[in-house]
């Protein structure tokens, strides 16, 4: 099963948590971690000056459309822009979405929510643990089709 890993990575500290992350959910018998900072480093995407938006776009469009599953990071006091464009975009096409916030800060809409409803509602489980997260995902099916949400 291949896994998307969407989360921000424009800090330094962003992209050690990121890699980690893959590093973990790559390691698990049967499953390969798909992270965005991984598709483009070897592009020169400074060389490639504007066109280089539509380059990355296009490379998270393809590897979204080769999981089976999404995991988002939903740290910060809002989750990245990036991210909840990928959560909303699997969510539409049937992929199933979990989300992994080890954040304790409120960010939601209500009192008990901890992000805004749409990501909220779009993630079919949300997980304040690495641990936690790692043990489900290592006993999670591999998922059928796109479109299919399990």
């Amino acid at each position: 099963m291949r896994v998307y890993l969407a989360g921000p990575l424009f800090t330094l500290a962003e992209r050690r948590f990121m890699a980690h992350l893959r590093d973990r959910v790559g390691a698990l018998p049967g499953v390969a971690a798909l992270w965005p900072g991984d598709l483009f480093v070897d592009d020169d995407l400074a060389a490639m000056g504007p066109a280089a938006k539509e380059h990355i776009f296009r490379g998270c469009l393809a590897g979204l459309g080769g999981c089976g599953l999404v995991l988002a990071v939903l740290d910060g006091p809002q989750v990245d822009d990036g991210t909840a464009w990928e959560i909303g975009y699997a969510h539409a096409r049937g992929l199933p979405v979990w989300g992994l916030r080890t954040d304790f800060r409120s960010a939601g809409d209500t009192v008990h929510s901890l992000v805004n409803c749409m990501i909220e509602c779009s993630c079919l489980n949300i997980f304040n643990d690495i641990e936690v997260l790692i043990d489900r995902l290592a006993a999670f099916p591999a998922p059928g089709p796109p479109g299919k949400t399990i």
